[in-house]
């Protein structure tokens, strides 16, 4: 079968508005267009009456592999078993319609790369076994395909840049205005017919000159082709702990080595009071920073209740674990609304198609043992690690440009090397979202990390960077655009975006297949340093780098919800009962209500002061994942198809919106005029000496700083089009950035409100303290450090 059946999806033309293509791709007659695994795919394209356009079919082509594997898709009228004839790369080939497929579907052929000195040999369709193939259907001299029959060179017409015109034959059917395709000195190129022609008549053409070679190289780390960094044997450090009292044989335990909290469980053939010994590499033990250890004092000394994330001795893989009151790993199951977190799980499995993984997703508790992420990376060659636990821990604790680096640094060592092919991406820029899906998902996940080079279609431009950040930005504007129905805006931050649980009603047969698509471009935009246009809620990049959501995470995505189910936890439990409540949720979509349960048989069982934690919990995992789990799946998937998951473990949820969104400009100006005073700073407003301190405080940040202030008060760091004027809550209302000032009885640290956009800021005594306690506050939030 097929990777996946669908027609086309309507395109963006670049100017906003949109354009439906058929489910042929075409006119009928016309050669059906390809993509690949590399692929040149098809003689879609524009010409002119005066000329031709060259045309590069949509698709994208493995250049410099053995093979090329293509995407076809089956023409009109084409019945199974019949042959089709399609251009592959420079050849033609004739591929045999398999059984059980019908036109409009897609088939993968794979054709071996023609190394031979003329180029002119034909191929034979295969591979998947999707695609069967005849002998060769076209050959001759030249560096490509023959001109076609109707095509005829005259003589001595090469002009001042050498290039000839052409005599070409209207064919049959063609009428004025219609497009066909023939191929000239190797380029396959499209012809308008002029108005006033008819078959049989002929018209003069100059092709264009042939496109310059992007086979070459890039500059920059990508695709140098060096020799990549070996993971460098960690030094260790043996240590020496008493068992404590309590713990049981295989219970497990936290402890500090080196003033850093690892995980380790108790040996079967020991017991409490024994000594044991394990081995730690130097890196987890050594602070690069002053900085790193100043934060890594304050949590020790007041993150209590909070969640950390650290190393377990016995397999060296991460784990979230949590401390209680007592100092001992906290294994209670049950939830609670100030200390559970659940953390998402993702098992991957292997597929029936080879270039595409499923997975099973699920949101377990945070301290689940099965809920671990690795702490090695496999080099490209899948054998060496070419990143152990110890330069993860290193990296751990750099500051973000730092870390920024060392993860750019080793996507690019997990670049596949240059000679063994890179990616070249043609798209037609009316049909960009189409056809830049239909090229992405026919690669595998090698391909994935090969050098990308982008073509439009019908445009002349040499892709030296341009191109691709182009690339980026626009695909990523149009499916992140409500209009496409697969997102939208977020109840509680216009600004930021949500998955739409409805958007299987809104695109039927695909709408999986673009989450796939978009979680893959998400990671190649990651991996290549490229930006992507569009900022979600902060629960997605906590899925994305397995962060813990946490019960207070439910304000971002259902205010109602939360406020409803914090209402609950106020009442005398007995009362409960009597709201005659079940384990259900209404959901309305297109204008119909839908009652989902939340457990098995959820219908018949009551809500009660005995069994509210369950309904809690099982609420919470409905609405931040349970709602869109298929679609968040396929997100994932798509985005650990490129990033290797472990590489994401030196960075919170809130670095990982910095890095894929970049930094933002922000005009500290219209910040601050736009700004507006409550509480404690009502009169004096901006005179208030508090008030003069925080905006010079601000001033003395750096940019990343900035963003991250922003990041915890509006819950993005984002900043709207048109300043903060138009600062959005979560009403849809304008709410301006707000200071709110508090007495520092009241809370110690600065707390921030995301649904209206206001920081309380306690009434310092100085500057210092200020700028100690707010870069503390705002750095310390992504580590569920409760600081009130």
């Amino acid at each position: 079968m097929p990777l996946f059946s669908k027609k086309k999806r309507e395109g963006s033309n670049g100017s906003g508005r949109r354009k439906r293509e058929s489910s042929s791709g075409g006119l009928s007659g016309r050669l059906p267009s390809l993509s690949s695994n590399g692929s040149n795919s098809g003689l879609e394209g524009r010409g002119s009456t005066n000329g031709a356009a060259h045309a590069r079919g949509p698709g994208a082509q493995s250049v410099g592999a053995n093979t090329a594997v293509f995407r076809v898709t089956v023409p009109d009228n084409v019945m199974p078993g019949e042959e089709f004839q399609v251009y592959a790369g420079n050849r033609i080939v004739k591929v045999r319609c398999p059984p059980n497929t019908r036109p409009g579907q897609s088939l993968q052929i794979t054709v071996p790369v023609d190394n031979s000195a003329d180029g002119a040999n034909g191929g034979q369709g295969g591979g998947d076994g999707r695609g069967g193939g005849g002998g060769p259907a076209g050959g001759g001299p030249g560096n490509g395909p023959p001109d076609s029959p109707n095509v005829t060179r005259i003589p001595n017409s090469e002009g001042a840049d050498g290039r000839a015109a052409y005599m070409v034959a209207i064919p049959q059917r063609v009428r004025g205005g219609q497009q066909f395709p023939v191929t000239i000195a190797g380029q396959q190129l499209m012809v308008t017919c002029p108005p006033n022609a008819r078959p049989g008549m002929s018209v003069r053409i100059v092709p264009p000159a042939p496109p310059r070679n992007l086979d070459r190289p890039p500059e920059g780390p990508m695709g140098r082709g060096g020799p990549r960094r070996p993971a460098r044997p960690p030094d260790t450090q043996m240590f020496e702990v008493v068992v404590p009292k309590g713990v049981q044989p295989g219970q497990p335990f936290a402890l500090l080595a080196g003033g850093v909290r690892v995980l380790v469980t108790c040996p079967t053939n020991a017991s409490e009071g024994q000594k044991i010994r394990f081995n730690l590499p130097l890196a987890l033990t050594r602070k690069k920073t002053e900085e790193a250890s100043k934060l890594a004092k304050v949590k020790l000394a007041y993150d209590k209740d909070g969640w950390t994330r650290t190393i377990r001795v016995s397999d060296m893989k991460f784990q979230w674990i949590r401390m209680d009151d007592g100092g001992n790993v906290d294994t209670n199951k049950r939830f609670d609304a100030k200390t559970a977190a659940y953390v998402r799980k993702l098992e991957f499995v292997e597929g029936h198609d080879p270039r595409m993984r499923t997975g099973l997703l699920s949101l377990v508790t945070a301290n689940d043992p099965a809920a671990v992420v690795d702490s090695r990376i496999k080099g490209p060659d899948g054998r060496s690690d070419l990143v152990s636990y110890a330069d993860i821990a290193a990296a751990q604790v750099m500051t973000f440009e730092d870390k920024a680096q060392w993860f750019q640094d080793t996507c690019a060592q997990l670049c596949v090397e240059w000679n063994e092919g890179h990616m070249r991406m043609n798209v037609r820029r009316e049909y960009l979202l189409s056809d830049s899906m239909e090229a992405v998902m026919s690669l595998s996940r090698k391909d994935l990390r090969k050098v990308w080079r982008f073509e439009f279609i019908g445009e002349a431009g040499i892709d030296a960077g341009g191109l691709a950040r182009e690339w980026f930005q626009l695909v990523t504007e149009e499916i992140f655009d409500p209009d496409m129905g697969l997102w939208k805006s977020s109840a509680t931050n216009q600004m930021l975006m949500e998955i739409n649980p409805a958007s299987e009603f809104c695109c039927p047969e695909d709408h999986l297949i673009y989450f796939r698509f978009l979680g893959r471009v998400m990671g190649k935009a990651l991996f290549d340093r490229q930006l992507v246009a569009g900022h979600m809620i902060p629960t997605l990049y906590k899925h994305m780098c397995g962060w813990p959501c946490q019960f207070a995470d439910l304000e971002q995505v259902d205010e109602e919800i939360y406020c409803n189910l914090r209402k609950l936890l106020d009442m005398d439990p007995s009362e409960i009962e009597y709201l005659c409540l079940d384990f259900t949720v209404t959901e309305e979509t297109m204008g119909m209500k839908q009652t989902v349960e939340l457990v098995p048989g959820g219908t018949d069982i009551d809500v009660t002061g005995d069994n509210l934690p369950e309904y809690m919990e099982a609420t919470l995992q409905y609405k931040m994942m349970g709602r869109v789990k298929p679609q968040l799946n396929e997100l994932l998937l798509g985005f650990f198809d490129v990033i290797p998951e472990p590489i994401l473990t030196i960075f919170d949820f809130q670095e990982l919106e910095l890095l894929m969104c970049g930094l933002p400009e922000i005009d500290l100006h219209d910040w601050r005029d736009n700004t507006e005073y409550s509480g404690e700073f009502d009169r004096g407003g901006p005179n208030n000496d508090v008030v003069r301190w925080f905006w010079e405080v601000i001033e003395e940040m750096d940019q990343e700083m900035r963003a991250r202030l922003l990041q915890f008060v509006t819950g993005t760091s984002g900043v709207p089009s048109r300043g903060f004027a138009v600062l959005q809550g979560n009403d849809g209302n304008v709410r301006k950035f707000t200071v709110h000032g508090i007495e520092v009885g009241a809370c110690l640290y600065p707390r921030a409100h995301t649904c209206f956009n206001r920081i309380d800021l306690p009434m310092y005594d100085n500057k210092a303290d200020l700028k100690q306690k707010l870069e503390l506050a705002v750095t310390m939030v992504a580590t569920g450090f409760d600081i009130e």
